[in-house]
């Protein structure tokens, strides 16, 4: 019995080293503009799918994540909806430098659930009638700052002032436009173009000559292989093509 006992041992650990090792999935951790979330929803499941990784997902105004990683939030990740927070997050050491990158740029339209009340050059914003017009915060969210340029720019910044209903990020202020409770907003393009679906109400797709251009960046915040591969996932061309989906420009690849 004992010979037979020390025979099964000595093969058992002969074997073993030939054993496949089972991949090691790991949790990441990831702070994604209000505007970007649903995409990431989509990207990210399939990278799930192809790593065995977990992605965890903490959506908000890039303004607030921006605060939340500089006070030790514990993210690996963080997809911005603009390039200014990601540079001083690496510049302030909060960032691993050369990890930086342009995964997208933004578009801005003027919005509403109704069809035709928008019309296809945004004149509808000079109509006396109006009587909230929602926007972003345009001190937390860069889709709110491009909101303020457009009105600068069509010279309603101080006519409409009274009647601005503003979100605290993008997310909350499409909320008050698709509830009903604000009739008109300017929102993220990517909110109300769905691949596959037809576009509901009636918009004004705004010229990128009365804004900035949204150039949102993604920066990798801890040392992590599956952080990286996240990383590289999103900037496949199945990703890119994903973002053009959604209503996303996608930056030139050299």
């Amino acid at each position: 019995m004992r010979l037979t006992r020390l025979l099964f041992l000595t093969i058992a650990s002969t074997a073993l080293p030939l054993l496949p090792t089972a991949t090691c999935a790991d949790q990441i951790r990831v702070a994604v503009a209000s505007n970007f979330s649903e995409t990431f929803k989509t990207i990210a499941a399939r990278f799930e799918a192809s790593s065995g990784h977990r992605v965890i997902l903490s959506t908000g105004s890039t303004g607030k994540q921006y605060a939340q990683i500089r006070h030790g939030a514990p993210f690996d990740l963080f997809f911005a909806a603009d390039s200014e927070r990601p540079a001083l997050l690496e510049a302030q050491g909060h960032a691993l430098p050369g990890s930086r990158f342009t995964y997208a740029l933004g578009k801005l339209v003027l919005w509403s659930p109704k069809p035709g009340y928008i019309d296809p050059d945004g004149a509808v914003l000079s109509d006396p009638q109006i009587r909230h017009l929602a926007v972003a915060n345009d001190r937390l969210a860069p889709y709110g700052r491009a909101a303020t340029e457009v009105l600068q720019a069509r010279g309603l910044w101080n006519a409409l002032q009274h009647r601005l209903v503003r979100g605290e990020n993008i997310g909350q202020t499409f909320q008050f436009v698709s509830s009903g409770s604000v009739a008109l907003g300017f929102v993220a393009c990517s909110q109300v173009q769905r691949p596959g679906t037809a576009i509901q109400g009636s918009l004004w797709r705004v010229p990128q000559s009365l804004y900035a251009p949204i150039e949102q960046q993604a920066v990798l915040l801890r040392e992590s292989e599956a952080a990286r591969a996240l990383l590289a996932f999103m900037q496949s061309e199945t990703s890119r093509q994903t973002l053009r989906d959604a209503c996303y420009d996608t930056p030139d690849v050299d």
